[in-house]
């Protein structure tokens, strides 16, 4: 559909309005604070509170949730890949592993998992990359890059493309072999989630876009689903008790009830 003239542009925009499903709560949740379907090859941000559970929900099987986070009150503390595999001992993301700070805090926990499809060593693709693969990667094109994406998500929050982070991403998995290569697993299908608990107030940039090693020669991303809610007495009952983790998560509340003391909560 052409979208040329002003009169065909909002036809476009409604025709695409249509194509979007409206994300429905899980059970047993009553009220979300964010519901939002990402189709491939675009983003979203959002700021959340302490507390909150997030579901990532990779729809059509090829999904790629390419995540950055910063700390909402202070957003020079952000997402570190390197010591989220390293504190943990473990490069592989799952249940019970921590989205740590470049403070040592912990930012998110995973919560559940039905994927077992991620990558914290290749971050995402940049606008050379996508160029060189796919004949294009800017961020109105027909294959975005990562990088163009989140330049975008930052700046809606006054963070500029200095603050942009290696990025983890979910639903495409990396494994590394004996001698040292990165083997792409690919996604694991239609339908799976990974739940994040929410420990600081953060903001969340998210690029739905293809992973740097996805085999595909065409860019084939599909949409990503978001939900929201409030469960902060999760964080009394942790999925992890490695005594890094704890260490991790004392650090944390300690910032936490010094910045909140209780009589001001």
């Amino acid at each position: 559909m052409s979208t040329a003239t002003t009169l065909a542009a909002k036809e476009h925009a409604r025709s695409q309005a249509e194509k979007v499903s409206v994300p429905t709560a899980p059970d047993g949740v009553t009220e979300l604070t964010w519901a939002e379907s990402v189709p491939g090859g675009r983003y979203t941000t959002r700021v959340l509170a302490r507390g909150t559970r997030v579901r990532l929900r990779d729809v059509d099987g090829a999904a790629c949730a390419n995540l950055l986070l910063y700390r909402a009150d202070a957003p020079w503390e952000r997402l570190n890949a390197a010591d989220t595999v390293k504190v943990p001992w473990n490069a592989y993301l799952g249940i019970g592993h921590p989205l740590l700070s470049d403070q040592g805090r912990v930012l998110a926990t995973i919560v559940a998992d039905s994927s077992s499809r991620h990558d914290a060593l290749c971050g995402t693709t940049s606008l050379a990359t996508n160029r060189s693969k796919y004949g294009d990667g800017s961020l109105h094109g027909a294959s975005p890059a990562g990088r163009e994406l989140f330049t975008v998500a930052a700046a809606k929050n006054d963070l500029r493309p200095r603050d942009l982070p290696p990025s983890i991403s979910f639903f495409h998995g990396v494994r590394v072999e004996a001698d040292g290569h990165l083997h792409s697993t690919g996604n694991a299908g239609c339908g799976t989630e990974v739940d994040l608990l929410i420990h600081l107030p953060v903001v969340v940039l998210l690029a739905n876009t293809a992973h740097p090693l996805d085999p595909s020669p065409s860019f084939a991303t599909t949409a990503l689903e978001v939900l929201a809610w409030q469960a902060p007495g999760e964080l009394d009952d942790l999925p992890n008790a490695d005594p890094e983790y704890l260490r991790a998560v004392l650090n944390t509340e300690d910032t936490w009830a010094a910045a909140h003391p209780k009589g001001a909560r």
